[in-house]
């Protein structure tokens, strides 16, 4: 069978593709919590359970909630917050403060936190927290520029897994979160010469059709061909499949993409960079932004607008326009001064 890369060792059952090269990576330990607040958590996760939501999103917002709890059993609060809307209220926003200045989260992981408090406090009764999300910055999200996408395209193709070359490919040919990338159902995926796409599940259980780039399409019918070979192919649909024959997860998929960025030499390569450099491209291009928000899934065109801003790259080759006073040649520094010291009649 070619095409199949190595196991992994016995004992991580965690981890479902192989190790990325490098420094190990481990996850962040639970934040320890009081006895008094232990059962709080616990009735929230089991709320969760129930909830119409991913399950990506259910582990996100209650490690969120867990942050939250333990930094609230730290935090000088002038009554319950879990009982006094208003109490929860300064709360919120201390804990807002404290993430942004103490932590130095990201604006995006700040407000992630707070629709996960908003989230646990409206099962509560309690209703949302008054407590303003964070403003993104003003510049571009991150993206790569033409040599480094030239490069990671290089590793890609280069990668002895049709099913990781598939995957790595997706974010930056459909700009598919890494996410939507994991809930691909080998249904979701129409190869046909006549109307090749890829039905993408987004946030929300929004569903949208992607046309498929002929050289995705190419990693995608790769990936088909050798996937029977797989456990686990005839009883999970799902398109990508770890080694044990179940869907791949987000950790895994992300070590995927962190393994290839590192043999390009590029190590902070994520799915979101590449996602950000499809949405970049095509806006530069000269995309509609209507078109261009419903491949990425934007509700609106405010988020999409991200992608045409400038970066931080755009910003200092503007400086590189000013001109200086440079002294002519064979001309000295002190007769250049002198020159530009002279009154003007």
């Amino acid at each position: 069978m070619e095409d199949v890369p190595e196991r992994q060792h016995t004992g991580t059952g965690r981890q479902n593709t192989p190790p990325v090269p490098g420094p190990r990576r481990r996850g962040r330990r639970p934040a320890p919590l009081p006895a008094r607040l232990e059962p709080v958590h616990a009735a929230y996760a089991a709320a969760l359970g129930q909830a119409t939501m991913s399950a990506e999103t259910r582990r996100t917002y209650a490690s969120k909630l867990r942050q939250n709890l333990a930094w609230l059993d730290t935090a000088d609060a002038a009554g319950d917050p879990l009982t006094d809307p208003d109490t929860r209220d300064r709360a919120v926003r201390d804990w807002r403060s404290h993430l942004l200045t103490v932590a130095k989260q990201a604006p995006a992981t700040v407000n992630t936190a707070l629709a996960a408090v908003d989230d646990f406090y409206t099962r509560r009764g309690l209703g949302q927290a008054a407590a303003e999300r964070t403003r993104r910055p003003t510049t571009a999200p991150r993206t790569l520029d033409k040599r480094a996408l030239l490069r990671w395209l290089r590793a890609v193709e280069t990668q002895p897994s049709s099913r990781d070359r598939a995957l790595a490919s997706i974010p930056f040919y459909a700009g598919a979160r890494i996410a939507e990338t994991i809930r691909l159902d080998t249904g979701d995926v129409h190869t046909s010469a006549r109307t090749p796409a890829l039905r993408i599940h987004g946030n929300r259980d929004k569903i949208r059709e992607i046309p498929l780039h002929p050289r995705l399409r190419t990693h995608i019918q790769q990936w088909l061909a050798e996937r029977p070979d797989w456990p686990g192919a005839n009883a999970d649909p799902a398109l990508f499949l770890n080694r044990r024959g179940q869907r791949l997860t987000v950790r895994g998929a992300r070590d995927v993409i962190a393994r290839i960025a590192h043999a390009a030499g590029l190590p902070d390569i994520t799915a979101d960079v590449l996602r950000s450099t499809f949405a970049a491209t095509l806006a530069r291009g000269g995309t509609d932004p209507v078109v261009l928000a419903d491949l990425l899934g934007n509700t609106g065109l405010d988020t999409t607008r991200r992608y045409t801003k400038p970066t931080a790259n755009d910003r200092a080759k503007a400086l590189h326009l000013l001109p200086i006073n440079e002294p002519r040649r064979h001309q000295s520094l002190a007769d250049a001064r002198a020159e530009t010291a002279a009154p003007v009649f």
